[in-house]
């Protein structure tokens, strides 16, 4: 079975862009079995994130907290519909987001949705050259749009991906490419992949470290693996929005966009993430923490080999 996280890659403003026609599937492991889901029974009950956890009575996900529900539908894609006003800016600028969500199957407007992870939407944005990170929260209106006001810091072309689980539907991720142009003399060229350098061991953030371990320590396109995230200092760690910690992956094309939550973690120091990459690339990881109210985004660049 497909896990929950489903990109669909659109360009919005260049269509001819090459980037604009792919779409890729990351897919969250079906085998995995969480260490306190209920497997006994029934397991009519089902979490709409975690697919693999299971119960035979009404309860919450022992993973990430979301209820479940009885059954689970089949994926659809829910059509967002990002537009920017003004339409013409430059870096530098604000300019106002705002998310359209339609029912696939009636074109409607979705006017209801879930809460995941305390909020109805997270959006994730990153630039070509993965030197930029945002994750934040549009607000939702009483027509069931999202509104977002942002300011692009420098030209370029950027991923802006939306988090969200409309009532009755599943959960989606789905991403939209923005290019923004700079001021006559300060344009800069599009790149068809950022040039990254590995960067593991331990990342220094604005109150705690984060080392990173894998096993197995050379990834492998399309096999699982795990990463260790260990903390320090762990007195005042907290969770972040309704988790222990939020991760995006992305590819150095970024074609492959990924958001995740720990698969074990229980406050101390060391969480786990299970994570399948797509293909033999270098990626990004940005992992949030939080510790006495401070966020902590740590960054580690990853290179994925090919199965020899």
């Amino acid at each position: 079975m497909l896990g929950r996280r489903t990109i669909l890659l659109v360009a919005l403003y260049l269509s001819a862009h090459p980037l604009a026609a792919q779409t890729r599937v990351a897919v969250k492991p079906s085998n995995d079995v969480a260490p306190t889901a209920n497997t006994q029974g029934s397991q009519d009950y089902v979490c709409p994130m975690d697919a693999d956890v299971r119960s035979d009575k009404p309860g919450f996900c022992s993973r990430c907290g979301m209820k479940l529900v009885l059954g689970i539908p089949d994926e659809m894609e829910y059509p967002l519909d990002l537009t920017l006003s003004p339409r013409v800016f430059h870096a530098g600028e604000k300019v106002r987001m705002t998310f359209r969500i339609s029912d696939p199957k009636t074109a409607k407007l979705v006017d209801k949705y879930e809460i995941v992870h305390e909020k109805f939407f997270h959006m994730f944005i990153v630039r070509d050259d993965l030197k930029y990170f945002l994750h934040d929260h549009p607000v939702p209106q009483p027509d069931g749009t999202f509104l977002f006001d942002m300011v692009f810091p420098k030209p370029g072309l950027y991923r802006v991906v939306g988090d969200f689980y409309p009532t009755g539907g599943t959960p989606q991720l789905i991403a939209r490419t923005v290019i923004v142009p700079g001021s006559k003399g300060l344009e800069s060229p599009l790149i068809d992949h950022a040039d990254l350098e590995p960067e593991l061991g331990v990342s220094h953030c604005q109150n705690m470290d984060v080392e990173l371990t894998m096993d197995p320590p050379q990834p492998i396109a399309g096999f699982k693996t795990l990463l260790f995230f260990h903390i320090k200092p762990v007195e005042g760690f907290e969770k972040y929005i309704g988790a222990w910690a939020h991760m995006l992956a992305a590819s150095d094309d970024l074609i492959d966009l990924i958001h995740d939550h720990p698969y074990i973690a229980d406050g101390g120091p060391q969480l786990q993430f299970n994570i399948i990459f797509p293909r033999a690339r270098t990626y990004r990881l940005w992992v949030q923490f939080q510790r006495k109210g401070v966020v902590n985004t740590s960054e580690f660049t990853i290179p994925v080999s090919a199965l020899k």
